[in-house]
């Protein structure tokens, strides 16, 4: 337990990863390789001993303000909440990390109520990955779609997908797709090659891939023409 302490005063000033669930656990594998520092908490022996080695990782019960100060938890600039099958763990724990004054808490909510009622506590963001991953799935099934991204609550998305046979051919000048349809093409990608900034000049080709921002509405009909 004292190494697992020195660890957790090494790593202060980086982000508590809170339950390694599905959710938790991709927040922290994927930055611990991206080289952040990391403090993985987690209750159950047996997922403890399932990601021993992989990150810096201590086994104690969240929902334990005690618990999460002597760990350091205080002093973490960030927290990731990955405890999304018990509303009453996820209150308690997200109550506790307002009180210990983390500046940044991002909390898993499995509905729109459960957000909520995480916000009111204190969650500074809230994150639906089961909700989201439902409205992406929505996008791209039976379309050209190959990618999608809904930025902001009014609407704001980036989508990448295949070009419609319509503007295949023509310079992005020619098309003012931003004129005809509202949206913006912000990068192509020839095939076998990288994506390049777009800019009036670029002409699209039928096996190209593009990405476009815009409204999400306004996509969708973009993404939808012949």
């Amino acid at each position: 337990m004292a190494s697992e302490e020195r660890d957790a005063n090494n790593l202060a000033s980086g982000t508590l990863v809170i339950g390694l669930g599905r959710f938790g656990a991709a927040v922290a594998v994927t930055q611990d390789k991206l080289g952040y520092e990391i403090l993985a908490v987690e209750k159950n022996p047996t997922t403890v001993q399932a990601f021993a080695g992989r990150f810096p990782l201590v086994e104690a019960d969240a929902t334990s303000k005690e618990a999460l100060e002597q760990l350091g938890a205080r002093e973490f600039r960030s927290a990731v909440v990955g405890v999304g099958s018990s509303l009453e763990a996820a209150v308690l724990i997200t109550a506790n990390l307002v009180d210990l004054g983390i500046s940044s808490i991002w909390v898993k909510a499995t509905s729109s109520q459960h957000g909520r009622i995480l916000r009111r506590v204190g969650a500074h963001h809230v994150v639906y990955p089961d909700l989201d991953a439902g409205k992406r799935t929505a996008h791209l099934v039976g379309g050209r779609m190959v990618d999608y991204i809904e930025l902001e609550t009014d609407g704001f998305a980036i989508m990448k997908l295949r070009p419609p046979t319509e503007i295949h051919g023509f310079t992005l000048e020619e098309l003012d797709l931003r004129g005809r349809y509202g949206v913006n093409v912000l990068a192509v990608r020839r095939p076998k090659q990288r994506f390049e900034y777009a800019d009036s000049l670029t002409r699209v080709n039928p096996e190209d891939e593009i990405i476009v921002s815009g409204d999400a509405h306004l996509l969708e009909y973009f993404a939808n023409r012949p």
